[in-house]
């Protein structure tokens, strides 16, 4: 028999596993540029049972596994490279367990985070990582995902409890547990966070939850300049005041929403704001804000603590991806984020932009000021070879200027394919250590190849 046909035995259901022409297409790529690669065919699991199984199966003929969430990922993670074998994970999608009093919840890794916020909101709970999309969490704990509530809540791996991971040769492990904390050996749950599918592949996940907060106010503030709004961001961080977010958007990104969304923002270097906690702290927080965007020279500010005015007040923020690509319709797109000190950050954003004008290309500039993480996306024609030498120069740029400043290559995109020789850059002394672990847990090397190392 051949691999379709050995899967479908071991699967038991041949409507969940497939060589579907548009499914396998749909498979080879992610949101990003990058080449996009069929698998030989895509498996969607319901249990863990059926993921060790084809992982066994795999791993004792040496095809390659590519694990595939919602396919939001931005550096290729979700592309097989090799070809082999695609499991979809979205199937996988309960919400096995909720215990409000322990803040915790247990979910299978297909499901979204909008999908558990829902489930939640009776419970006054919620999950606090919010990467833009409505990603799963399993891909979202995959790449150590983060977004607009890392200033508060921190990122993936401060939420992940525990996990049941399949490795490569099929064996069902457990990590970590429903204690908020503990001292017991290798932390092998924040090892697996962030692996990118290189070392084993979710079947269960025990995440931390949060309380809704008593109040909550958005406001929004536009500047004279970029390098200003990311000053302005750096001191209402020192202020400790009850800060839930703090998103900057630029001028050009800014433009493009008030086309893709039909609105009328002032274009303006913009930061979205956002304070949750007691009604106190953000009334008193909120008038500390406004002094200070003052006197950053804000041309503009405006507060919502209504709940419908604050979603719509945060659109420009949320729909910046989604706007940046409708803007230039046909056009690849290039998002880079890297992570700074956040005393580098203004002088950082200030000089992407130069080196973008420089160029003489379209870029937007937004991110998670908060901690020091911004984003660059770039539009570019992927057939005109010199505007490709172009967009990859300064991609090295933006990197190789957050590195030599003690920063990082990706504050939340991960490693994937467009990143993987900047993490010789960053951890050259230590990359060994990480090849050495790989090998360990994936011998034969069939889990996600051709991400992360070179």
């Amino acid at each position: 028999m051949g691999m379709y046909e050995d899967i479908v035995e071991r699967i038991g259901d041949r409507e969940r596993v497939t060589r579907n022409e548009t499914v396998l297409e749909q498979h080879s790529k992610g949101l990003a540029y990058h080449a996009p690669r069929k698998p030989d065919v895509v498996v969607f699991p319901n249990t863990a049972a059926e993921v060790s199984a084809v992982l066994a199966y795999a791993n004792e003929r040496n095809i390659p596994i590519t694990p595939f969430g919602a396919g939001s990922s931005l550096e290729g993670h979700i592309i097989p490279v090799n070809g082999g074998i695609t499991l979809n994970m979205t199937k996988m999608n309960r919400i096995l367990e909720i215990r409000p009093d322990d803040f915790l919840a247990v979910v299978e890794p297909g499901v979204t985070r909008m999908q558990l916020n829902e489930a939640l909101k009776k419970y006054g709970l919620f999950f606090p990582v919010d990467p833009g999309a409505d990603a799963t969490i399993g891909g979202m704990a995959a790449t150590n995902a983060s977004g607009t509530n890392s200033v508060k809540y921190g990122v993936m791996r401060d939420q992940v409890l525990g996990l049941e991971v399949v490795l490569a040769d099929g064996t069902i492990v457990h990590t970590g547990g429903m204690a908020l904390k503990s001292s017991a050996g290798y932390d092998l749950t924040g090892l697996f966070v962030g692996s990118e599918g290189t070392l084993g592949v979710f079947t269960r996940l025990i995440v931390r939850l949060q309380g809704i907060p008593e109040a909550t106010n958005a406001l929004k503030a536009s500047f004279v300049s970029l390098p200003m709004a990311a000053q302005t961001a750096a001191e209402i961080m020192k202020a400790g005041v009850a800060l839930g977010k703090i998103e900057l958007v630029d001028e050009q990104t800014i433009e493009a929403v008030n086309r893709y969304k039909q609105t009328n923002y002032l274009v303006a270097p913009t930061l979205f704001i956002e304070l949750s906690g007691s009604a106190t702290s953000v009334k008193e927080g909120t008038e500390i804000v406004r002094q200070l965007c003052e006197e950053g020279q804000c041309v503009a500010f405006q507060m919502e603590d209504d709940s419908i005015a604050r979603t719509a007040l945060w659109e420009a923020r949320h729909h910046a991806a989604f706007a940046i690509q409708a803007a230039y319709p046909g056009k690849a797109l290039l998002s880079t984020d890297v992570c700074v000190p956040v005393s580098e950050l203004a002088e950082a954003i200030r000089n992407t932009r130069q080196l973008v004008e420089e160029h003489g290309l379209t870029a937007a500039i937004f991110g998670h000021v908060g901690d020091g993480n911004y984003h660059t996306v770039l539009a570019f024609d992927p057939n005109d070879t010199e505007e490709v030498t172009r967009i990859e120069k300064i991609h090295e740029h933006i990197v190789r200027y957050a590195l030599a400043r003690g920063g990082t290559c990706t504050g939340e995109h991960g490693i994937g394919i467009g990143k993987r020789r900047f993490l010789y850059e960053e951890h050259g002394d230590s990359v060994m250590l990480m090849k050495g672990i790989k090998r360990l847990f994936d011998p034969n090397g069939i889990l996600n190849p051709g991400k992360i190392f070179i």
